[in-house]
């Protein structure tokens, strides 16, 4: 994994704005589980890349302080051959040239070394501020994987209540269905129609009662007529008479008392 996709990956999930992401979710729990996951296993892998960066910058380094200290060595080399040389020039011993071209040798070898050396500093000193952006942005991932699981159990919880608050309110409109008073008011209307059932019965029953002795009447009122009828066609003028007498005595009645009366 190179340098620049280890920045740009944690530059893009450390500006990552959950609760947009979470505006968006059809299914934000799962979203944040799967964002959980994501984020555990980039910050693995940029903390894996990162200690592979720093153990290379560690080598760099290494290879400068065995550069800078190689260049000393071969310094200190080539002064003593240097020192050696003009010893023998001075007692007149031939191979003080020879001790001359071993300084040299030793200062080809010195400024190689410091070479080396200088050229390793840029790597090193950008690869350091490489380092460093690398933690600050590895501490900042870990700080929205902080984020995220707080997040996903202040969601969960509100899930837990919002459901028990649906089951709540699913309860009560089971009771509003299931109302007793609208039950007893069903069966208070149940029993008015029976009431009102036997009362038609009862006035139904009496008109008929009525009825019936309203014929007894007419047939005794009938009777009578025929009675009469038949006394009339047997008794003849007898008949009459019993009834003109009837009725003179019935107004001497009336005659004598009112004279009693006066």
């Amino acid at each position: 994994m190179s340098k620049q996709s280890i920045l740009g990956r944690i530059a893009q999930l450390a500006k990552a704005n959950v609760n947009a992401l979470l505006d968006q979710a059809e299914d934000p729990q799962k979203m944040l589980d799967q964002m959980v996951r994501d984020y555990t296993n980039s910050i693995a892998d940029a903390e894996a890349a990162i200690a592979q960066t720093i153990g290379n910058l560690r080598l760099q380094e290494q290879d400068y302080q065995e550069d800078v200290r190689a260049a000393e060595d071969w310094g200190r080399k080539a002064l003593a051959a240097s020192q050696r040389a003009d010893e023998m020039r001075t007692s007149g011993s031939p191979d003080a040239a020879k001790f001359d071209n071993l300084a040299k040798i030793a200062i080809g070898k010195q400024m190689q070394s410091e070479s080396e050396a200088r050229s390793a500093e840029p790597s090193i000193q950008s690869q350091n501020e490489v380092v460093d952006k690398l933690k600050s942005g590895l501490d900042t991932m870990k700080g929205k994987l902080d984020e995220l699981k707080s997040k996903r159990s202040e969601l969960i919880a509100r899930a837990k209540v919002a459901d028990a608050q649906s089951q709540v309110h699913d309860a009560v409109k089971s009771i509003d269905i299931m109302d007793p008073t609208s039950e007893i008011g069903r069966f208070e209307e149940k029993i008015r129609r029976e009431e009102a059932k036997v009362m038609g019965q009862q006035e139904l029953a009496a008109s008929s009662l009525d009825a019936q002795f309203e014929a007894l009447e007419d047939v005794g009122h009938q009777t009578e007529i025929e009675a009469r009828l038949a006394a009339l066609k047997h008794g003849g003028q007898q008949a009459v008479e019993s009834g003109a007498s009837q009725s003179q005595q019935g107004s001497g009645d009336a005659v004598e008392a009112e004279v009693i009366d006066r």
